[in-house]
């Protein structure tokens, strides 16, 4: 059989184990009834990506991305990229044209959709443990990485939103760069993927940035098996960068820069590195020896340096370093997500333990290679692994790469015993490849810390109080009440936002996006103030109705914080006379109240 026969063989043998994969998890799903379909969880990115596509499909601009039932009156630009929206209204016009029924459309994205990612995801993984480690690492890779992407839960029914996409791409762009050697449009497809991560959000740039610099060092350590590909890397970079700018950006929007989402700034950095990248590969004199290239390519690191430097210098500030003190008090240090290794350590080592064991193990295993014929294939690996793991120290929504990164050395360790096993087999030798299967498995991790943190915190601080009360506000079926009113403007906690938009036709001043600055500040405001502040906002906005969530922990910290505001009288039963109860609501995990202005 020929090496193209094999080839092609493996690819059908790993499509094969991925499909599987992902027709278990939609049947563990299916078992449970897609609960995440009625029920987001919180997740507030997930519903307004549906929003945003139901908005396109309604006949919003493509290059139009305002969410113009959020903030002040006009809404706000969103900083997320159509390139996700379109494949997600794409699955609905289908299923809407074949079925007739745009709900049923709807929900078949939600599931369709995320499981399509975490197939590819799964089948990445799996091409990528096999260029690491051989035959033996596939199906370890497609067990611990199937496991550890289900239960990370971006790829649960439901989740819209685009770190999915993200990790796909990623693996994609470090899969095919481990496969490049031996296959030729390998390295071009990975710039591809690179240059598409950075498109679909900047939450990715660390790793772009990784993969291009790994590409360039193994480029000036070895040229002639690495030219080619750091060739193709830098034009397959470049190229679609160019692309979907064209595409993405309105070309009255060219020369505005935005370092949170995909502009010019993003475009013209892509654009030289990737050219530049591909120029001096090209160009023999420049790429004759080590020290050549190494100038070359440090020239190229200089001039990248100097042009953001000097033309977009606000891209070097922290992410929120801009965000109003207020907001970050109340908000931004209130999310799960963006907490440190370091404040988790103090107040929630067992999440920790869920989020940081794989990969700290995985580190580990690469580490100890160092002493025995560092490859290729551990530079790139190691290289990924490292940064997501410090990313993850900074913001812990970092794990979620790190953890997937970790599949591959983790499932070259479990290959290295099932062989030992094989070749000695005994009851020492089965017991620790036990041991390394269970270690490896991030969900044994993430169920012991649980399990842990059930029995050593007596807050029971949860979603709902055990009797199906949806304490938190997370349930669609809560809004149902709200959904029934005509359309109006809607005073609202942020995490209330985006189900209010999903679930109904009002439209809310908060929302967890650092864009709606005025509209977050704005319900801040009511919500601290007094009665009669909070009634002047509500007046001067045309505000027709007051949504409490009294449970939400959100709603408690600002009661805490002003417990003379609106709000905490809201909660405490002190209702001003100006506002009503709308009747069947009172007591429901969502309490409505109509604002009557001639009071």
């Amino acid at each position: 059989m020929s090496t193209a026969d094999d080839g092609a063989s493996s690819w059908r043998s790993d499509i094969a184990l991925a499909l599987l994969a992902t027709l278990l998890a939609l049947a563990v799903n299916a078992f449970a009834g897609f609960p995440e379909l009625t029920n987001a969880g919180g997740d507030n990115d997930n519903l307004l990506r549906l929003v945003e596509v139901r908005d396109m499909l309604a006949g919003q601009g493509w290059f139009d991305l305002h969410q113009y039932r959020m903030g002040l009156e006009g809404g706000f630009v969103m900083h997320w990229s159509r390139l996700v929206d379109a494949p997600i209204a794409a699955i609905i016009i289908a299923v809407s044209a074949l079925t007739g029924s745009a709900a049923l459309a709807e929900n078949v994205a939600q599931v369709l959709w995320p499981a399509l990612l975490f197939c590819l995801t799964v089948f990445f993984t799996a091409r990528a443990a096999r260029s690491f480690a051989g035959y033996g690492a596939v199906l370890p890779a497609v067990v611990v990485g199937a496991a550890a992407l289900h239960f990370l839960g971006i790829f649960s029914p439901g989740a819209l939103d685009h770190h999915n996409v993200q990790l796909m791409l990623s693996m994609a762009s470090l899969s095919l760069l481990l496969e490049a050697p031996l296959r030729k449009p390998a390295a071009l497809l990975s710039g591809l993927c690179a240059g598409l991560m950075l498109a679909v959000g900047m939450e990715t740039a660390p790793y772009v940035a990784t993969i291009g610099a790994s590409v360039a060092m193994l480029f000036a350590l070895d040229a002639n098996g690495e030219r080619s590909i750091a060739r193709d890397f830098g034009l397959g970079f470049a190229g679609v960068s160019a692309l979907v700018f064209v595409a993405t950006i309105a070309p009255s929007a060219w020369g505005q820069a935005q370092c949170d989402a995909f502009s010019t700034v993003q475009f013209v950095v892509a654009a030289i590195a990737g050219t530049g990248l591909a120029a001096i590969a090209s160009i023999e004199p420049a790429g004759r020896t080590r020290q050549r290239r190494i100038a070359s390519l440090g020239l190229l690191a200089l001039l990248l340096g100097a042009f953001v430097v000097l033309v977009f210098p606000q891209c070097l500030a922290a992410p929120y370093a801009n965000l109003d003190p207020r907001l970050k008090e109340l908000w931004l240090d209130h999310i799960d997500e963006a907490q440190s290794l370091f404040k988790l350590l103090a107040e929630d080592p067992a999440e920790v333990v869920a989020r940081y064991a794989t990969p700290l193990i995985a580190l580990v295993l690469m580490a100890l290679r160092l002493g025995h014929g560092w490859r290729r294939q551990d530079s790139l690996v190691g290289a990924l692994l490292v940064v997501a793991f410090i990313v993850s120290a900074w913001q812990v929504r970092g794990s979620t790469f790190s953890i997937a990164f970790a599949v591959i050395p983790l499932a070259a360790w479990i290959a290295k015993w099932r062989q030992r096993a094989e070749a000695s087999p005994s009851r020492g030798v089965a017991l620790r490849m036990a041991a390394v299967w269970l270690v490896s498995v991030n969900a044994v991790w993430t169920g012991a810390a649980a399990a842990t943190s059930v029995a050593f915190d007596d807050s029971n601080t949860t979603a709902d109080n055990g009797d199906g009360t949806d304490v938190a506000c997370q349930r669609m079926a809560s809004f149902a009440a709200l959904g029934r009113l005509p359309g109006t403007t809607v005073l609202a906690i942020s995490n209330l936002g985006s189900p209010i938009l999903a679930y109904s036709g009002h439209r809310v001043f908060a929302g967890p996006y650092h864009r709606n600055v005025a509209g977050n500040l704005l319900a801040l405001d009511a919500f601290l103030g007094s009665d009669a502040d909070a009634r002047t906002i509500l007046t001067d906005h045309h505000v027709g109705l007051v949504a409490l969530c009294p449970g939400s922990a959100e709603s408690k910290l600002l009661a805490t914080k002003a417990p003379a505001g609106f709000l905490a009288g809201l909660m405490g039963g002190s209702v001003p006379e100006w506002l009503e109860p709308v009747a069947g609501t009172s007591g429901a995990a969502v309490e409505l109240y109509r604002v009557r202005l001639g009071s």
